[in-house]
């Protein structure tokens, strides 16, 4: 049975996510050019703030680009599109308050895009919703983030027409309630907060729900072609989850967790890899295909509970959460690797 999805809608978000990150990077890029041009003190403290909270939605972009683990590539107008934008911020054909606004503009065409994101993934399935489901987050920041730039704009504006400054006293009344209608205070993962990334136990629990929903999906139809989709992606996820375990989780937590714990967690993932092959080996249309997968998610089950519970806890009672956020990010960075390695081949 083959196990790489053929399934167009999947790999034409997988290509819509490699655009939305490739702009997000365009958008760090842009602030940090603006940051040094800009001479608005307020306006270098918003440029600022943005850009820290923009590094870590690119994290956050990141972290559902792994979990949704369907690579693609941004088109080629898209790579076309943030070359020029960059040449544009670099450049002194336009002048500081046309840059800011192509900045407002690139803030408007990220929220669309994560919003277009989002309701493709209801459409797809519901495993996919569980893997983009962070970037609701950066949604809300960018539109925020849009509200913010108003008020340096009318001031770069009317400074560039007419050499003073404008009163912005109900102007920034109407920016505070806008932000807090839109979201920008009170983002869950980022604003508000110090981290720079999940931590892992939050990572490795998103693989968890995902393979849950592909599991829950595939039971509730009798289309062999989608039986064929769900586990092709459960097969994928699970492989690149497991062998990033392995490199990454497992040599950490061991010094804590034991070596006979430790060794039972690398023994299940094994039969788990050695199921997995056999169903990839059966017709989905068979009877024994379901029998197979469902024998196979008591074997995961289990895992899961062991990890979740014990492990979780050794985790947590011995690790800082920098320490935590920095097993996550190479955790993602090994996913990443071998997601790479698994569409090569």
């Amino acid at each position: 049975m083959p196990v790489t999805l053929d399934d167009t809608k999947r790999a034409a978000l997988g290509s819509k996510m490699a655009d939305f990150k490739a702009v997000q990077e365009l958008l760090i890029f842009s602030e940090q050019q603006l940051l040094s041009e800009v001479d608005d003190e307020e306006g270098k403290k918003d440029l600022q703030s943005m850009i820290e909270s923009d590094q870590k939605n690119l994290g956050v972009i990141e972290t559902a680009y792994v979990q949704y683990g369907v690579k693609g590539e941004p088109k080629q107008t898209e790579q076309q599109f943030v070359e020029t934008v960059k040449k544009l911020m670099q450049g002194s054909e336009l002048s500081t308050y046309e840059k800011v606004a192509q900045l407002e503009l690139l803030k408007h065409k990220q929220f669309m895009t994560g919003d277009l994101i989002h309701k493709a993934a209801q459409v797809i399935g519901a495993d996919v919703q569980a893997a983009i489901a962070p970037i609701n987050t950066v949604n809300f920041e960018n539109r925020g983030h849009q509200e913010q730039l108003k008020p340096l704009l009318e001031r770069l504006g009317v400074r560039e027409i007419t050499g003073q400054t404008p009163d912005q006293g109900l102007f920034a009344r109407i920016q505070d309630a806008a932000a807090a209608a839109t979201g920008v205070i009170g983002s869950v993962i980022t604003q508000g907060s110090d981290k720079k990334d999940m931590n892992i136990q939050d990572i490795i629990r998103m693989d968890h729900a995902k393979v849950n929903t592909l599991y829950t999906e595939m039971g509730a139809t009798d289309d062999p072609q989608k039986i064929q989709e769900y586990f092709g992606q459960m097969y994928k996820d699970l492989l690149v989850h497991a062998q990033a375990e392995e490199e990454v989780v497992y040599p950490a937590v061991r010094p804590y967790y034991g070596d006979n714990d430790t060794q039972e967690l690398y023994d299940e993932q094994a039969e788990m890899k050695r199921m997995l092959d056999q169903i990839k080996a059966l017709d989905p249309s068979s009877s024994q295909f379901k029998d197979q997968v469902n024998q196979l998610m008591n074997v995961v089950g289990d895992h899961i509970r062991q990890e979740e519970s014990t492990m979780f806890t050794a985790i947590r009672n011995n690790f800082s959460d920098e320490q935590s956020e920095q097993l996550a990010t190479k955790f993602k960075e090994a996913k990443s690797k071998l997601q790479d390695q698994m569409a090569a081949s």
